[in-house]
C-alpha cells in the first residue's frame, strides 16, 4: 500500500552567487535543491543538531604565528600567482573573506 507523503514549502533567501555556485555543484551530482534540503533536514534530525562543525578555527594563522619558512612560502606562492595572472581583484577577495566569517 503506497500512501502519499505530505510536503511543505521552505522559503529562504540566499545570496545569488552562493545559490548559483551551490546549484551548479548539485546539478553535477544529479541532486535537486529540494532533495538536498530534504537530505540536510534528515541529517539535522539524525544528529539532533547541525550535522557539521560551525565553530571558528581555534588557531587562525597570522604572521605572528607563522614561521619564517611558512611566511616565505606564502609570499612566493602569491608572487607566482600574480606573475601568472592567477588572482582576483582585492575587493572580491575581501568579500570572499567576509563571507567566510
Amino acid at each position: 500500500m503506497n500512501m502519499a507523503v505530505k510536503t511543505a514549502n521552505v522559503n529562504v533567501r540566499v545570496e545569488q552567487e552562493i545559490k548559483n555556485q551551490a546549484e551548479a555543484i548539485l546539478e553535477k551530482l544529479g541532486i535537486s535543491a529540494s532533495a538536498f534540503i530534504n537530505m540536510t533536514y534528515r541529517q539535522v534530525i539524525m544528529h539532533q543538531g547541525i550535522p557539521f562543525d560551525v565553530s571558528l578555527p581555534r588557531n587562525i594563522q597570522t604572521r605572528d604565528t607563522m614561521t619564517d619558512e611558512e611566511f616565505d612560502l606564502m609570499m612566493r606562492t602569491g608572487l607566482t600567482q600574480a606573475k601568472n595572472n592567477d588572482s582576483i581583484h582585492y575587493e572580491d577577495a575581501f568579500v570572499s573573506l567576509l563571507k567566510g566569517l
